[in-house]
């Protein structure tokens, strides 16, 4: 799993992938995406992230689902 646009370093944000040269992480892209933002609400929020950096954020978690574990569903309750 090689992105150059993805990098993960123990000393930045505890090792969590980030876009590469920023502090922001391929979760908080996931989470943002996740909540309604659209991709170009982030490249306003954030100069130095690119277009292609959030796509890259999208495969990194893609290629990383494709483990073999399983994920266990946890039920909010209503």
């Amino acid at each position: 799993m090689k992105n150059e646009l993805i990098e993960s370093n123990p000393k930045v944000m505890m090792g969590k992938p980030v876009i590469a040269g920023t502090r922001l992480t391929v979760e908080s892209i996931l989470e943002r995406l996740a909540a309604g933002e659209t991709p170009e609400q982030l490249l306003e929020s954030h100069p130095r992230l690119t277009k292609p950096a959030i796509y890259a954020a999208i495969e990194f978690a893609a290629q990383a689902l494709r483990a073999d574990v399983v994920y266990p569903v946890v039920e909010r309750a209503a």
